[in-house]
């Protein structure tokens, strides 16, 4: 009799022990479930590496020499006028971009900063900043107050190597500034350091 009281009393306690060790996992699981899916969701929202360049149209240049006849500039371009202004007297706007951020300095002819923008300053966080979505926010945003001051016809010169260089242009397009000019001004060493050596993995 006290033998079976006693079997049945553990087997009640190893009942008891297994569904606790279930509960456990159970409630485990669903945590870690539940950081997978709020990984997936932003994974999900992040854009493709390569989807700034994506669906760019490509220009053949022979084609516009015959159209154009002024694509090119020439002597006469520093005097030639647009919209009432001389061409060296048009205001700039300088885009540095890099894989990481991208940056917007309105200047006056002279080279005088009067407005600046970059994506973090925008609102964008972390990876997003590099974005083209963040770079064309940022240069709508900027082309408004360049055009509270006045400004609407202007010449662009961009620096540097990232998904945010055609967006941030056709952003400030967007936003009513007429574009007389794009100078590209990335710079090219011809004699760069030597890379790093390949991560062992």
């Amino acid at each position: 009799m006290s033998l079976r009281n006693f079997s049945f009393g553990f087997l009640q306690q190893c009942r008891s022990n297994v569904l606790n060790a279930l509960l456990i996992n159970k409630l485990h699981t669903s945590s870690v479930l539940r950081k997978v899916e709020d990984r997936k969701e932003m994974l999900a929202s992040l854009p493709a590496k390569d989807e700034g360049t994506a669906g760019e149209k490509s220009i053949d240049i022979d084609t516009l020499m015959g159209k154009k006849e002024k694509f090119f500039p020439d002597a006469n371009t520093p005097t030639q006028l647009f919209n009432g202004m001389p061409f060296n007297e048009l205001p700039i706007c300088n885009i540095r971009v890099s894989p990481n951020n991208t940056i917007i300095l309105f200047t006056d002819y002279k080279g005088v900063p009067r407005i600046i923008r970059s994506c973090g300053i925008e609102g964008f966080k972390n990876t997003r900043k590099g974005t083209n979505i963040a770079a064309q926010a940022t240069a709508i945003t900027i082309g408004g107050k360049a055009i509270e001051l006045g400004w609407k016809t202007i010449r662009v010169k961009v620096r540097g190597l990232g998904p945010g260089r055609m967006s941030a242009i056709k952003g400030l397009q967007m936003s009513g500034l007429n574009i007389v000019s794009i100078t590209d001004n990335t710079p090219v060493s011809w004699n760069p350091p030597r890379p790093r050596k390949q991560r062992s993995l």
